[in-house]
Parts: C-alpha cells; sequence; structure tokens
C-alpha cells in the first residue's frame, strides 16, 4: 500500500524540452551559418508588442479562470507529474486483496491516505456502500468536467498560437511606418526595414514553436490523464463486485502499453536441389 501514501514526484518530459532547445537551436545556428548574429534577432519593443498582443486577446477571447488554468499547467508541458500506470495498478490490486480477505469496510483508513483525490473519492463511495450504478455515474461526471475543462485550457494556446503572427505582422508595419520617417537616410532605412520584420519573426515563431506545440501537447496528457482515471474507476468497481485480483490485473493490464517485439524471421524454404535422398531398399535374399 505504500505506493498510494507517497505522492509521485515529476518526471522530466525530455521530449519537450529537447524538442524546444532543437527547434530553437537549430534557428540560431541557421542564422549564425547564414552570416547574421543572435543580437539581430534581439529587440524588446517587438517582444512587447507580440506577447503583449496575443496575451491581451487571449483575455478576451477566454475566461479568466480558464487563463489562469492553463497558466498553472505550463509546467506539464514539461514535467510530467502523472503516476505510473503499473503503480497504479498495483496499488488497486493492493486494496482488492485487503477487500477479499477482510471485507471492503476495511479500506476506509486506507482510503484516506490515497495521494490521487479522484481514486481516493472512488474508494471511499465504495466503502460507504454505495451502488455500482451510482459510483460510475458520479465519477463519470467527474472525469467528464475534468475533460472539458482541460480542453478549454488548451484551447487558450491554441488561441495564442492563432492571434501572434498577426500581431506579429501589426508589428512588422508599425516598425515600417517608422521606417518611412526616415527616408532621407538610406543607411538607417535598411537597418529599420531589418528590425521592422523581427516582430513577425517573434510572432510566427512563438505561434509555431511553443503555443500551437503546447496546446497539443496539454490535449496528449489530458487523454493519458482521463484513461488513468477511467482505469482507477474500473479497478475500484472490481473491488466492489469482488472479483478476484488476478482477474482485475488481467482486466486492467490492458491500459498498459507495451512495445511491440519483432516478429521472428520465417527460415527460408530450402533450396529445390536439395532433395532428401530416397531410402535404401533392402537386399532380396540369394540375390
Amino acid at each position: 500500500m505504500a505506493n498510494a501514501k507517497k505522492k509521485t514526484s515529476s518526471r522530466p518530459d525530455f521530449a519537450s524540452i529537447g524538442g524546444i532547445i532543437l527547434a530553437v537551436g537549430g534557428i540560431l545556428g541557421g542564422l549564425i551559418l547564414d552570416g547574421g548574429k543572435v543580437q539581430d534577432v534581439k529587440q524588446v519593443t517587438a517582444a512587447m508588442i507580440v506577447f503583449g498582443g496575443t496575451i491581451g486577446a487571449v483575455l478576451v477571447t477566454t475566461p479568466l479562470a480558464v487563463v489562469l488554468g492553463a497558466v498553472k499547467k505550463l509546467g506539464s508541458i514539461f514535467m510530467n507529474n502523472a503516476p505510473p500506470v503499473a503503480q497504479t495498478i498495483d496499488s488497486i490490486i493492493g486494496y482488492a486483496t485487503q477487500a477479499r480477505k477482510q471485507g471492503i469496510v476495511s479500506l476506509e483508513q486506507e482510503a484516506e491516505k490515497i495521494a490521487d483525490p479522484f481514486l481516493r473519492k472512488a474508494l471511499n463511495l465504495a466503502v460507504d456502500g454505495m451502488e455500482l450504478s451510482q459510483i460510475r455515474g458520479i465519477m463519470d461526471l467527474e472525469i467528464e468536467l475534468m475533460e472539458q475543462r482541460g480542453e478549454a485550457e488548451a484551447k487558450a494556446f491554441e488561441s495564442a498560437g492563432g492571434y501572434s503572427p498577426t500581431i506579429g505582422i501589426i508589428g512588422a508595419v508599425l516598425g515600417l511606418m517608422q521606417v518611412m520617417k526616415n527616408l532621407a537616410n538610406i543607411d538607417e532605412v535598411g537597418r529599420g526595414i531589418a528590425a521592422a520584420f523581427v516582430a513577425t519573426v517573434y510572432g510566427v515563431g512563438a505561434a509555431n514553436l511553443f503555443f500551437l506545440p503546447a496546446a497539443g501537447k496539454l490535449k496528449a496528457r489530458l487523454k493519458d490523464a482521463v484513461q488513468l482515471r477511467e482505469l482507477m474507476l474500473e479497478g475500484v468497481l472490481a473491488i466492489v463486485e469482488g472479483l478476484n485480483p488476478k482477474l482485475i490485473r488481467l482486466k486492467l493490464d490492458a491500459y498498459v502499453v507495451v512495445p511491440e517485439k519483432k516478429k521472428p524471421e520465417k527460415k527460408k524454404p530450402e533450396k529445390a536441389g536439395a532433395e532428401a535422398k530416397p531410402a535404401r531398399q533392402p537386399v532380396a535374399a540369394g540375390s
């Protein structure tokens, strides 16, 4: 039971971290190889226009509570806080074994020690003696509401990814307006045009390197979270039904993703020339 009492430590998502580093490094590396400098894309004013305008547009279209919830989920893009599926199954099997030996009421104290609020609530409902249909109805509603909140938070990042390129263009136009005021100085015109397009780089880059990928990652996290809660619910319902722990494990193992093994190569058929020799005929007596 120790697995359920301890909070699961966060695990870094190397795919997200490595993806950001690879994307930004590739773009800046290409810029340097092309003869540019990192300072060419460092502009505070462009960043203010793009990110300030994008955040403002998202706040107009999205409720503040959803935006704050999306901001809180930023950490989950780079860190995976969900407990491993195998660990959750082991915990449920432990509860099933105890319930089979001592009765489901004996899980009351164990339920209070569970860190995950969903599993704790489901197990408490089971201990209270509620029927299977009632437990499923209550917990399915909770899963549905969690899914709706998660989709709304991911949508906030999708909105940001839609607005930032357009606001980057606005920043470029504003920069070009300032350039038009200094047409008399041709050196300043060239430098000003180059600087004006930095806002477009910020807008398109932020959308395609962070906002839209972050929305996709949050949707993937949401799918895993929903699947984990469905596993928990099925496990608790199986405990209420009094199923054998071995059968419960067989049922819940369907949620564990196992990498496919390579199929063994088929043996090549023997060549036609290598035919088996006919058996030697016995010699007749007297021949």
